[in-house]
């Protein structure tokens, strides 16, 4: 079983962001208690009691005191067994990672997913980051020093070419080189989207935000793939790249279907034939909680839900989909049934097939979405 823990608290709002938080701190320990009440009401959520990956993700969770961060680990190990090789991870902000505060975490969890995003100064000032780039580099030292060596860095790419002085390539092969040379032994890197609902939003509807251009982001994740892998990563999916034997098992988890609890207002839960999604609105959340019940909407999947969730997470991994499981979950051949659309997918030169299993080429790991899309089932 894998848990997953919303802490929907930030410092400031990054302009491209748009997952649920809030910048008032003064309700982070009420919530807190909430968090902890509704791991107790969802204990038996899922059959299985075993935890064998723990993520505490955002908003911020290196915002947690001590206290915070203890009270919630000792409630999940009230309600659940923790696998002795467990993985726990904690998404974290470069402006937390003092050594004061990575030895204390270090107590508590034992892999760190750290929100670098880029190491230049002027573009994280553009995308209102809190930290610096000197922060950016140094807390990949301090944690390290403080017995972290599973970690991972978050970088983002297709950044306007306007929005960057040296120019976006620049920029881009000057953060692959510092990631580099950091040697963390995980990255995910993701390109610059741009959500109706954030700052970025909002000036590109006044057309005040530079255009991100489709096909340097493409060039850039070309770009990407042939400096990580000529460094000795793995691409095991789309956006992520580990060293042997440090892929992130949580988030392996999510992309293989796994069933997982998701606690805090805005997490989503999956059993494998529902999904379940918390509230996103704090107030309403531990005012939900503090009754005695869970807000939460239930969305009960199809056959062809499974189908097609399938395809869109097993395409971007390195394992691709298994034929006979698709065939399996469908209850007739998917070979036959999506027959023309697999035929146009072999065509582009971006789909193919190796014995059972299907796997996107170099060339379609541009097009993910849109090739599994193509073979979706009604």
């Amino acid at each position: 079983m894998h848990l997953y823990l919303h802490i929907p608290f930030c410092k400031q709002a990054c302009h491209y962001c748009d997952f649920h938080f809030s910048t008032n701190l003064s309700q982070k320990s009420i919530l807190v208690d909430a968090i902890c009440a509704e791991i107790t009401l969802q204990k038996d959520f899922l059959p299985d009691k075993m935890l064998e990956t723990i993520y505490f993700g955002g908003g911020t969770p290196s915002l947690l005191t001590e206290s915070e961060l203890a009270q919630i680990v000792e409630t999940v190990h009230t309600q659940f067994t923790v696998a002795p090789t467990a993985e726990i991870t904690l998404e974290a902000n470069p402006d937390d990672l003092n050594a004061e505060k990575l030895n204390l975490l270090r107590r508590y969890v034992n892999r760190l997913s750290i929100g670098i995003q880029t190491f230049d100064e002027t573009t994280l000032r553009w995308m209102n980051r809190a930290h610096t780039a000197v922060e950016a580099e140094s807390c990949v030292r301090l944690a390290r020093e403080a017995g972290f060596d599973n970690m991972s860095v978050d970088l983002i790419y297709g950044i306007p070419d306007q929005a960057v002085s040296a120019g976006s390539m620049t920029l881009w092969q000057t953060d692959l080189q510092k990631m580099l040379a950091l040697d963390v032994p995980h990255l995910s890197a993701y390109a610059l989207t741009i959500e109706p609902d954030t700052a970025f939003g909002r000036w590109k509807q006044k057309g005040k935000l530079p255009m991100v251009d489709e096909d340097l982001a493409a060039d850039q994740f070309e770009q990407l793939i042939k400096a990580l892998t000529g460094a000795g990563y793995e691409h095991y999916e789309i956006s992520n790249f580990a060293k042997p034997g440090q892929y992130a098992r949580h988030n392996t988890a999510y992309w293989q279907r796994k069933p997982y609890l998701g606690i805090g207002p805005s997490a989503h839960s999956y059993t494998g034939f529902s999904r379940q999604y918390n509230i996103a609105n704090n107030t309403r959340y531990v005012s939900a909680i503090q009754q005695g019940r869970v807000p939460a909407t239930i969305e009960r999947l199809t056959v062809a839900d499974q189908v097609n969730e399938y395809l869109l997470t097993g395409l971007r991994t390195k394992w691709g989909c298994s034929l006979s499981e698709l065939t399996a979950l469908l209850g007739t051949d998917f070979t036959q049934t999506q027959a023309r659309d697999l035929d146009d997918m072999y065509t582009s030169g971006w789909l193919t097939r190796d014995a059972d299993t299907l796997r996107l080429t170099d060339a379609g790991k541009l097009f993910a979405d849109r090739v599994a899309s193509s073979l979706f089932v009604d």
